[in-house]
């Protein structure tokens, strides 16, 4: 078994609103070890197992305990984003890479001990739908990498929780969509067709009507409960959390609220009329 102590130097990566002490050693990342770390390597295995290509795989374990795997090639938007980040094309592909890592993460099943999700006081309850797979449940541009002009692997699994595709699909949106008042977007993702692009996500990911009716609803409650979930993490775990907290993110999270109220109609009516 290889030991993972080489000599070669450690580059830092960056992007990452939270990720902190992740390193490129030669082919190879290093990453801390985390709550749900033991679940996460066993998703990568799974998944490679199963045949997809789209995600990092898991080495091992270096001899500082963090998680060994593999350095993903490719392009992956930084901060600026890059005037790509709006194309269309692009969009539809990420959707389908979601949807490839959702159909081979469905045989995953559901693990018994995985860590419970976090409940700080006020939180309003979560949707009502049962999990159906491990998800992702962060498909922000930072963490796609993209390959010739089309999304080729998700990186970063922090978030990974058991969830629904109707979530992994909103979750899409909210980036890429994306959701949110203009003023708190990116320069580059200001002034899009909003419907016409979640349609676009949704009829690449091949999402239900059932759920395309309700996803709207869904993305208001789960966004009522982001704002309990930021300013606890914030206050709990500090770092770029509590720095995201410091910047305004909660102000945000409540402007986005009042988009979502107002644009709820528009969105839905655009996921339903598909033909």
């Amino acid at each position: 078994m290889p030991s993972w102590d080489d000599g070669q130097p450690e580059i830092p990566l960056t992007g990452g609103d939270v990720t902190e002490g992740l390193v490129r050693v030669g082919d190879t990342v290093r990453r801390p070890p985390g709550e749900q770390s033991p679940w996460v390597r066993d998703l990568l295995q799974h998944l490679e197992k199963a045949g997809f290509e789209g995600a990092p795989r898991h080495l091992g374990v270096d001899s500082a305990g963090r998680d060994v795997l593999t350095y993903v090639e490719g392009e992956v938007a930084g901060r600026p984003w890059p005037t790509w980040i709006a194309d269309e094309d692009r969009l539809v592909s990420v959707a389908r890479l979601v949807r490839a890592y959702d159909d081979a993460a469905e045989s995953f099943g559901m693990p018994d001990a995985w860590p419970a999700p976090i409940e700080p006081p006020g939180l309003p309850p979560g949707p009502a739908d049962p999990p159906q797979l491990v998800g992702h449940r962060d498909i922000t541009p930072e963490n796609v990498v993209f390959r010739d002009g089309k999304a080729a692997a998700l990186i970063d699994f922090d978030l990974a929780r058991p969830t629904t595709r109707l979530e992994e699909v909103m979750n899409v949106m909210l980036w890429w969509g994306p959701f949110g008042e203009d003023a708190d977007l990116d320069p580059r993702m200001r002034g899009l067709d909003v419907p016409r692009r979640c349609r676009l996500i949704a009829d690449a990911y091949g999402l239900a009507e059932s759920d395309r009716a309700k996803l709207l609803a869904v993305a208001i409650l789960q966004n009522r409960r982001a704002w309990h979930l930021m300013k606890h993490r914030a206050e709990k775990l500090g770092g770029g959390w509590q720095r995201m907290w410091d910047e305004g993110v909660g102000d945000k999270i409540q402007r986005r609220q009042d988009w979502l109220d107002r644009h709820e109609h528009s969105i839905t009516a655009a996921l339903l009329n598909y033909g």
